[in-house]
């Protein structure tokens, strides 16, 4: 596995995935989510094996990104402890089309208008796509994120996968680039946003709509499930920005 590449599954990161191997993969996943402040610097990762399940890999394949990352003071590693995220700011680099500097500079309205517009037909054409493969990668992801309890970063990572894959299975690689770059909007606000209570179940429960509507291939189903999904990640995003953003 650690040296086949993998072509479909992953962000951009700014240039061609030509000839990647399942590390090189992993690595950028997990630049991204630092780039987009899911992780963020003094963060300790998911062990080995929560990430592999994760992001549906082997645990050396995730050993060698971490060292990939390691080598370049992205992520920091010590004997006898966690794994954690340095000092360092990617918020500069490609996620699939542009920064995450450049999404947040647009305000809240446009781009939760934007999701709607977009996002909602993407979705509904993933309903009518999605194989068997990507509907047993989302209900793992499911269970991966009620296993996470109430660890919002955890959470998160899930939260990713999950999003992505079901963009990816539209069958239009270049609008599921431009919706994972909406999803990245204000990051900060949304980790924040997961914190607080019962926020984390009723996403979990979002999710399970939302799986059990692919599961059927209801184009309908899926979109309405979307779009209350969307409507809550855009009502907790504006009552954060109305009381000053993260703490």
């Amino acid at each position: 596995m650690d040296e086949s590449p993998i072509l479909t599954q992953v962000p951009n990161v700014g240039r061609s995935l030509a000839r990647q191997t399942a590390r090189d993969v992993i690595a950028e996943k997990l630049m991204v989510l630092i780039a987009t402040n899911m992780l963020r610097p003094g963060d300790e990762l998911p062990g080995e094996r929560e990430l592999a399940n994760v992001l549906h890999v082997s645990r050396e394949t995730v050993r060698g990104a971490i060292q990939m990352l390691a080598a370049q003071g992205i992520i920091e590693v010590s004997h006898g402890s966690r794994s954690r995220v340095g000092k360092v700011d990617l918020s500069h680099i490609t996620v699939t089309i542009a920064s995450p500097n450049a999404i947040d500079s647009y305000d809240l309205e446009s781009v939760h208008a934007a999701r709607l517009h977009i996002e909602l037909k993407v979705v509904g054409d993933a309903a009518d796509r999605i194989d068997a493969e990507t509907l047993t990668k989302l209900q793992g992801l499911i269970e991966a994120q009620r296993l996470g309890g109430d660890d919002a970063m955890r959470f998160l990572i899930c939260d990713r996968e999950f999003h992505v894959a079901i963009y990816r299975a539209c069958g239009n690689p270049l609008l599921a680039d431009f919706v994972t770059d909406l999803y990245t909007y204000m990051m900060d606000y949304r980790r924040n946003a997961m914190s607080k209570p019962g926020a984390i179940k009723a996403s979990y429960a979002d999710h399970v709509a939302i799986a059990e509507a692919l599961e059927r291939h209801d184009r309908d189903a899926v979109i309405a499930a979307f779009r209350h999904h969307l409507t809550r990640i855009y009502e907790t995003t504006r009552a954060l920005l109305s009381a000053g953003g993260p703490a």
